[in-house]
């Protein structure tokens, strides 16, 4: 006998056990024989990382899609794994030295520091890998990946070693995300943009060689004609006007009439005397600001692509670590005489933190008199989500993939069907990224990650090799074949040699999501032509969010076409954000974070991932309330008492129960809608709608099976036809057992738990069961009994309607019956009087006055109120309360029709308040229909 409650806390890690023991969730576990291989790779995890919402939702899809084929008899391999998170881990293993006051990574040096992270990895990294196994995640956890291992470091120096000698990899001098706090290049998702409380400083840069023009000021309505003012200047706006020392150009758009004639012609850039040219290009808005736009290639990335169609000079004016850099910065005093005012700029300003050069500039373009004026200004800051602050584009030499080249294949890929996007409108998103593709940045100034391999003679000459012995043999033939001093130099070298004398390394390493890009055949043993890398690739599905679909998704499909000349998967399902329960994005700073292991301490994995899954509809975010998270937990619960009510009614698996050879109408009814509730699971996993298999199976295990078949079988179980109970005690057993094997995807451990003592412990795991595929069907029994269901579930619903007290009974009076119906009333007239709380059934040929009635199939079924409470007062309490109704809507609509509220109002407040109004419209039609039964009945 089972226990009286489902225990969760104790359950799960029991259940979890066995699984573990049993090694169940090995590649192919469980597979028929010569199976079709079923393959989904895990997105990695960073190493630092704790399991969040978005993980919960993510890794719970996965998994049912994992259980449900596994259970199919597929040769399933879930690949787990986890990412070095580069930037991350670094940060966490300096913060820890700093906190111990032990020496800095710089005093402890690389190798030492390299060494500390990988101990920190063994002692503290991973933690998210216990909490996924806490959720269910059925992985292979034996064939764990980490990019930094020694299989997937090999496929990543195979991989830059061989586009770099196909030319796809290069070394260029571009703008990149620069974050002057942890002194690195970082990629766009590593960006957050902070609203910010600025100003918009307006500055006159004069023009060169004494040229003025007219410039219109204003326009006189009456005369149809604008003034002018002579200007030798002309105005330009900022909103960091310490970038002005490297301006190059000022832009105006070519369609400007107040700019035309200044195209091509200089201006002087104030405080330093450079020439810079005025330009005509698009890029300038002549309906923003002065229509003017100073161009600072070296410091801005729209203005670094006007430079290089105007092919200006960029000049970077500052360090890595965000200080102006003049006093010995070459490309800055390039042309330049350096006098008058531009000595005291370099003395003053030269060494200045940015923000602190800022104002100074601002001070002194005011002393000269060409501050022209400022505007408070609120603008979008862009922010190192690690080190917190502004980030720099900065003009550096990078490592970058021709991202434009490789995108090729990628696109037609999908453009040509062979990867589906689901839902199908991400494919708009991916097009506009890979059309619109840029240089992939791949290098970091970090110590963490794959150093990447490129050594450098004494004159600067690269060379990429696996290893440093490869690449000095090549650096060797290279210098001794060339005439010059650089022969001599290697050849003395040679004499003597001293390992590192010849060659220097790249310090860098190479950006994360290189190495996480070959996740799908890195993992499977590529390059090496591993067994697995031969069954398992190309994987399945690709469960991700919407926000890496460039960073990850599209570089896996460049990756993987090139190197495996195969797309990585077939299908990208792209979930949804899980948001809190007013549709709000979760962050800390708002408070509203939910902790996904908080909800498995109070509520189990079974109830998260069940309302995870329920709320999963395709394109639509998850709006997570705990409260439905207690809900589930009672579905659970319901099966839990469904299987125990069984028991104690003798309900045991009899392997030679037949469905077909079932006689009882009831039985029929269930095992029909056993089938259909298969096939609609089956249907709705396979189209990764995970909302409508969960809400099917949901309605078949409370609604049909608890609510309905063993209530109904309650008679039979106390009744006198041994006969009968033996095939009720057969089929509920069978019911049962099946809709746990087809709950057992989403929720795993209950059902774990439950198919052992249906089943027995000879049966094997749950996670091994043959997935029902029942096909027997019955519609004129499916037929009856969903009538018996429609005809007490409406009888009901009209008794809540109108408050009858549950202790009510009164006479149901059926009108136009046919033959079939008036049958069914026969059969199933205990049923009804017991469930619909009726004293009597008779068939009359008119509706009799003063009753409530429902149409089920020809007939109409009619209950005589007067009888079941006193319409009057009735009337009175209903009118009542569709008053108060009508009150409360009429206040949510004046809100919602108020503009200032919804444009002010945060957009889930205004959502809320949406639903809430839908809510209540939908209690006022239900209260006004019964307000009209009861008008009737009067």
């Amino acid at each position: 006998m089972l226990e009286k409650t489902y225990d969760a806390a104790a359950i799960e890690p029991k259940i979890a056990t066995r699984w573990a023991d049993a090694n169940a969730f090995a590649a192919g576990a469980g597979a028929k024989p010569g199976a079709e291989p079923f393959c989904i790779v895990i997105p990695p995890p960073n190493v630092t990382g704790s399991l969040h919402m978005g993980h919960a939702l993510n890794n719970t899809l996965q998994d049912i899609m994992v259980r449900f084929q596994r259970m199919r008899g597929r040769d399933v391999l879930w690949q787990p794994g986890m990412d070095h998170a580069g930037i991350a881990t670094q940060m966490v293993v300096e913060r820890q030295l700093a906190e111990r006051q032990e020496p800095n990574r710089h005093e402890i040096g690389r190798e030492a520091f390299v060494e500390r992270i990988w101990n920190w990895k063994d002692e503290s990294g991973g933690i998210i890998f216990n909490q996924l196994k806490r959720l269910g995640a059925s992985c292979d956890w034996s064939r764990e990946r980490f990019t930094m291992d020694e299989g997937l470091s090999r496929a990543v120096l195979e991989v830059f070693v061989s586009l770099y000698k196909e030319g796809l990899i290069y070394k260029d001098k571009r703008l990149v995300n620069w974050d002057p706090k942890l002194l690195t290049a970082i990629s766009d998702l590593e960006v957050e943009q902070i609203e910010i409380q600025g100003n918009l400083w307006h500055f006159r840069y004069p023009l060169a060689d004494g040229a003025t023009y007219e410039f219109p000021v204003s326009f006189d309505e009456d005369t149809e004609a604008y003034s002018y003012e002579t200007r030798d200047y002309i105005i330009v706006a900022t909103t960091r006007p310490e970038t002005m020392l490297g301006d190059t150009a000022i832009a105006v758009n070519p369609e400007d009439a107040r700019y035309k004639d200044l195209i091509g012609k200089d201006a002087i850039l104030p405080l330093v005397g450079r020439r810079i040219k005025i330009v005509g290009d698009d890029y300038a808005d002549e309906t923003a600001g002065s229509g003017a736009v100073k161009i600072t290639p070296a410091h801005d990335f729209n203005d670094f692509e006007v430079g290089r169609r105007h092919h200006l000079k960029a000049i970077n004016i500052l360090t890595t670590d965000a200080r102006v850099t003049l006093k010995d910065n070459e490309d800055f005093l390039d042309g330049l005489k350096v006098e008058g005012k531009l000595i005291e700029v370099i003395e003053e300003i030269d060494g200045m933190d940015r923000f602190a050069a800022r104002k100074e500039i601002v001070a002194k373009m005011d002393e000269i008199g060409l501050l022209d004026h400022i505007e408070p200004h609120t603008h979008q800051v862009p922010h190192g989500d690690r080190g917190g602050v502004p980030i720099e584009p900065f003009l550096t030499d990078q490592w970058y993939v021709n991202a434009s080249e490789m995108a090729k294949p990628a696109i037609e890929s999908v453009r040509e069907g062979r990867t589906n996007f689901v839902p199908k409108n991400w494919e708009k998103t991916y097009f506009d990224w890979m059309e619109n593709i840029q240089p992939w940045c791949i290098s970091r100034q970090l110590w963490w990650g794959h150093q990447i391999p490129a050594w450098y003679g004494p004159d600067g000459q690269v060379f990429v090799e696996k290893d440093e012995e490869t690449a000095l043999e090549a650096a060797i033939q290279h210098y001794l074949a060339h005439e010059g001093p650089w022969k001599a130099w290697v050849e003395e070298k040679l004499e003597n040699f001293k390992p590192g004398e010849i060659l220097e390394r790249d310090e860098d390493v190479l950006d994360t999501w290189f190495s996480s890009a070959l996740w799908p055949f890195s993992t499977l043993g590529w390059p090496d032509k591993t067994p697995e890398l031969d069954k398992y690739y190309q994987t399945d599905v690709l469960v991700t969010g919407f926000d890496i679909i460039f960073f990850w998704v599209a570089r896996m499909m460049m990756m993987g076409l090139h190197f495996m000349k195969e797309e990585p998967f077939h299908t990208v399902y792209v979930h949804a954000l899980v948001r809190d329960m007013h549709g709000a994005k979760m962050s800390k700073s708002k408070g509203n974070v939910i902790d996904p292991l908080d909800l498995i301490d109070e509520y189990g994995a079974d109830a998260l991932r069940f309302t995870l899954a329920i709320m999963a509809a395709q394109g639509r975010d998850v709006k997570l309330d705990p409260s439905r998270i207690a809900g589930y937990r009672n579905f659970g619960t319901k099966l839990w008492n469904a299987t125990r009510f069984a028991d104690m009614n003798g309900a045991v698996l009899d392997p030679g129960f037949d469905p077909a050879g079932a006689k009882l109408t009831i039985n029929r009814w269930i095992l029909t809608e056993l089938t259909r509730t298969s096939n609609e699971v089956k249907a709705a996993i396979e189209a990764y709608k995970f909302n409508e298999a969960s809400s099917a199976l949901y309605r078949f295990v409370w609604n049909q099976v608890c609510d309905w078949y063993l209530e109904l079988l309650k008679p039979v179980f106390n009744g006198e036809d041994e006969a009968a109970k033996v095939e009720a005690r057969a089929c509920a057993a069978h019911v049962l057992s099946e809709a746990v094997k087809l709950l057992h995807p989403f929720m795993p451990f209950m059902t774990e738990e439950l198919w052992e003592h249906l089943a027995g412990a000879d049966a094997g795991l749950a996670c091994h069961a043959s997935w029902p595929e029942p096909v027997f069907e019955d519609t004129e029994a499916a037929g009856e009994i969903n009538w018996l269901i429609e005809l007490v579930s409406g009888l009901r619903s009209v008794r809540a309607e109108m408050n009858v007290p549950p202790s009510a009974k009164s006479q149901l009076v059926m009108v136009g019956t046919s033959a079939t119906t008036g049958e069914r009333l026969v059969r199933h007239e205990p049923a009804i009087r017991q469930l619909a709380r009726v004293t009597d059934i008779v068939l009359e040929n008119a509706v009799p006055g003063g009753s409530a009635q429902i149409v089920v199939g020809e007939a109409t079924a009619c209950l005589p109120l007067g009888e079941l409470i006193d319409l009057t007062a009735e009337k009175a309490r209903l009118e009542k309360a569709l008053s108060k109704l009508g009150d409360d809507i009429d206040k949510i609509e004046r809100k919602l029709g108020n503009e200032k509220f919804v444009a002010n109002a945060k957009p889930e407040v205004v959502l809320a308040e949406r639903e809430k109004l839908t809510g209540l419209l939908d209690q006022k039609e239900k209260m006004v229909q019964a307000i009209e039964r009861v008008s009737q009945s009067g």
